[in-house]
């Protein structure tokens, strides 16, 4: 298991490396000035001398290659620079959002996980009978809802109810954790809502072919009760696929909660890349993009070895 783990580890470098290569290069290589951009916005008129001494303050007129240089250098000691549009620290502004996106994310990823296995293998065990029909006609409204509009009644249904709105501001949840709650639970059911409509449906199909196995027929046979069949036989083998289906839509998560942050006037990574983007912020966007990737390839580290501990084969192999 050891030599299995470090062998993914030493992947997940090149990948990285590859990631922060093809973003420098890639927003090098679109048009317009983050500098210009800024100065020049709404009318603005400064001279072409201002504009060329911001762009050497911010080390914009040196080669390429010495900006990539500078910015992995940067990033082994924990510095991924200064915001060109706002100034600050990019590791102060993702700081103060992440903590929101993490626990919306976490949230929506135990509401999916609470749901889906359970509902997804009464569905496999009770096939074609009401129980599977309303099991997935719940998936299917789940996938076909979108998690912003599903967002937007929740908030008409408390506002008409309970006279709530969400609140203007985040509170951390080691601070107030009632008001903290209060503010992200609403968002992390939406989300949840068709994250676990995905693995319910994943849930029951893996299921039902892991049923269809000469091993289970075998454990049938040899006269072992059918919860002990479904828990340690088929379950084991059926969560491979549903494994790698929860770690992705966690990592999607983390910053692709763009719309439903802007239903529930949440302040995360999604609206933050967003604004990025918009504002041709060099310095931000790459570390934004290396944050999800980051994350993503996390995601699939820790997928790997849960398949090794639910599998042996993968591991001995």
């Amino acid at each position: 298991m050891l030599r299995y783990t470090i062998h993914r580890i030493l992947l997940m470098i090149p990948t990285l490396l590859g990631v922060a290569v093809l973003v420098f290069v890639l927003l090098r290589l679109m048009p317009g000035d983050i500098v210009e951009l800024r100065f020049l916005a709404e009318g603005g008129q400064v001279s072409p001398e201002v504009i060329a001494a911001e762009r050497t303050r911010l080390g914009l007129d040196k080669p390429m290659w010495r900006q990539f240089g500078d910015w992995m250098t940067g990033i082994f000691v924990g510095d991924f620079g200064i915001s060109m549009w706002t100034g600050r620290p990019v590791v102060d502004e993702i700081a103060s959002r992440l903590e929101l996106s993490m626990q919306v994310a976490l949230m929506a990823t135990v509401f999916a996980i609470v749901l889906a296995i359970p509902l997804g293998t009464l569905s496999a065990l009770y096939k074609d009978s009401w129980i599977d029909q309303v099991i997935r006609l719940f998936a299917i409204a789940g996938l076909a809802v979108p998690s912003f509009w599903l967002g937007m009644v929740i908030i008409l249904v408390l506002l008409l109810n309970f006279n709530w709105i969400p609140p203007l501001t985040y509170t951390p949840i080691y601070e107030d954790p009632w008001t903290n709650l209060s503010q992200l639970i609403w968002p992390a059911i939406a989300v949840g809502y068709r994250y676990s409509a995905v693995a319910t449906r994943m849930m029951r199909s893996t299921i039902l072919d892991v049923l269809q196995e000469d091993y289970i027929r075998t454990a049938r046979a040899k006269g072992v009760f059918e919860r002990l069949v479904v828990a340690r036989h088929a379950m084991r083998n059926a969560m491979l696929p549903v494994v790698t289906v929860i770690g992705l839509e966690f990592a999607f998560l983390i910053g692709g909660l763009v719309v439903t942050e802007q239903v529930f006037n949440l302040n995360g990574i999604g609206k933050l890349f967003v604004e990025t983007v918009t504002r041709a912020d060099y310095t931000m966007v790459q570390a934004l993009v290396m944050l999800v990737a980051t994350f993503f390839i996390l995601v699939n580290f820790v997928v790997d070895l849960l398949y090794a501990a639910l599998d042996p084969r993968i591991r001995y192999r």
